[in-house]
């Protein structure tokens, strides 16, 4: 693959923000090694190395099984894969659905592939065992995407791997799939710090009107949410900046050591969340603890695919939410200034999402993971769990050695 080196960035106290990045070419050549001072060209050595050190984790929650399935046809071979389901058990169990489709492929293919459902019982006692209540409701895992994914990074992180990556399970298109993993090793192979986040800044987001398929640039929710995100930079800065594109990426990869010191949010404010959190710990303008990332210095990359970016619609109801939980995220940051507050509430308005300043409510945060015992945790899984599944031999065996 070659894409460019980053060309302009905004520096926020140790966070980096980098402006898009384009990709020049999906397939760069066999060459070993070539770098200009403008252009990386990463070699196929180099991202197979990386996908044997990634997983790419994939959140579903009763989506169409053709689709699920694409997803996975296009995640290359070396990467494991890891299915957090959160789909219904009845009327008609989605979840079993969901792993048979998976073990299907997984005999074709011999790939390795590991399905949980989030709502495991195993799961919620391995939280409560290691005291991490933070993403239980009683004694269930919480329903959202955000708990999820903090599912599959553990997993991710007791398997020794070193990079995380997230691709939502609604993507019609799995050459779209296979750039974005591209994207993330590549990213992750010229950044200079070890404390690294990939975001997919999608070329197009096609909608189908009677007219024909029209290719537009920007999501309805990702023009207010890379906008307030902005304002907030800008609020400190004193500079005016447009430079996130990325704020409702669903499609993002982390190292495991980022991940590692990330607070977590739940549901739809998870993509935004981050970048907020990023920005309240490592800004310098609140105390950070981590003083080993403060020093590293944490580095965002934001990559512009070819392919364009064609999921399922969910509907008018669905974006609302999405909406409020998404400028929620940035109205209840402690960076957050009374003006951006306000101009949050009148937007709000607008649209009809909130009647009044009373309707939008703080997001629920999962702190960092860093002190969870990732190999109890996954014990703990793998000994009473009803769900956890696992296909390929490679991740067989490896599973297979551990002892409960």
């Amino acid at each position: 693959m070659k894409l460019d080196y980053p060309r302009y960035s905004e520096r926020f106290g140790a966070l980096t923000i980098n402006a898009v990045q384009h990709v020049h070419e999906l397939d760069s050549g066999s060459a070993e090694y070539h770098r200009t001072r403008t252009v990386a060209q990463v070699s196929e050595k180099e991202l197979y190395d990386l996908y044997n050190r990634l997983v790419i984790v994939v959140p579903i929650k009763s989506e169409r099984l053709k689709l699920l399935e694409g997803v996975i046809s296009g995640i290359p071979h070396d990467c494991l894969v890891i299915v957090v389901s959160n789909s219904h058990r009845s009327p008609v169990d989605r979840y079993r659905l969901e792993k048979d489709t998976l073990k299907h492929h997984a005999l074709l293919t011999d790939r390795d592939i590991i399905i949980v459902h989030q709502k495991d019982d195993a799961i919620a006692q391995a939280f409560e065992a290691l005291n991490y209540p933070y993403i239980l409701e009683g004694k269930t895992v919480r329903d959202g995407k955000g708990e999820g994914m903090l599912i599959g990074i553990l997993l991710a992180k007791a398997l020794g791997k070193e990079y995380v990556g997230f691709i939502d399970s609604d993507n019609y298109m799995p050459g779209a799939v296979n750039e974005y993993v591209k994207i993330y090793a590549s990213a992750m192979i010229i950044s200079d710090s070890p404390y690294t986040m990939v975001r997919i800044a999608w070329r197009y987001k096609p909608k189908i009107s009677q007219e024909g398929l029209y290719f537009a640039k920007w999501g309805r929710i990702s023009e207010y949410t890379n906008r307030y995100i902005n304002m907030l930079i800008s609020s400190y800065t004193g500079f005016e900046t447009d430079i996130v594109k990325t704020g409702n990426s669903g499609e993002h990869a982390m190292s495991i050591k980022l991940a590692d010191v990330m607070a977590y949010s739940s549901g739809f404010a998870i993509e935004p969340y981050e970048l907020v959190y990023l920005m309240e710990e490592f800004g310098g303008i609140l105390e950070s603890e981590h003083k080993e990332v403060m020093h590293e210095g944490v580095n965002v990359l934001q990559v512009e695919t070819r392919n364009p970016h064609l999921h399922e619609e969910k509907g008018s109801t669905h974006l609302k939410e999405m909406l409020k939980a998404s400028l929620a995220s940035i109205y209840f940051s402690k960076l957050c200034t009374k003006a951006i507050k306000r101009q949050i509430i009148n937007d709000l308005k607008r649209v009809k999402v909130v009647s009044s300043v009373n309707d939008i409510t703080p997001i629920s945060i999962m702190p960092p993971i860093k002190d969870i015992d990732v190999n109890e945790f996954l014990r703990i899984v793998k000994a009473r769990s009803s769900t956890l599944h696992y296909f390929g031999s490679n991740i067989s065996a490896q599973m297979e050695a551990i002892t409960v």
